[in-house]
């Protein structure tokens, strides 16, 4: 077994756990983004919120993408994959 193998091995527990824990507190899990989100731009003065909103999209994101259950799919809409665009870009 290799190293990532091992790695792999060891936290497939605490991988399921996150999961589950997604899956029962996601909403309360984003409140807490929000509220640390909603902080951090008042102590910046609003010097980075457009960066801080977008953290907290994908953190949401990957909070909702946890809590779904195997076989869940995502609607094909790739997960977190993808080209990354700068905020504010309008993609097209």
């Amino acid at each position: 077994m290799g190293f990532i193998d091992n790695i792999r091995a060891r936290l497939s527990p605490a991988k399921d756990k996150v999961a589950d824990l997604a899956q029962q507190h996601g909403d309360k899990i984003g409140d807490g983004l929000d509220k640390a989100a909603k902080t951090v731009d008042e102590r910046t003065k609003g010097k980075y919120s457009d960066r801080i909103q977008s953290g907290t999209d994908k953190a949401k994101d990957a909070v909702e993408r946890m809590g779904k259950k195997d076989g869940e799919g995502d609607g094909g809409t790739g997960g977190g994959g993808g080209s990354q665009q700068p905020p504010g870009s309008s993609g097209g």
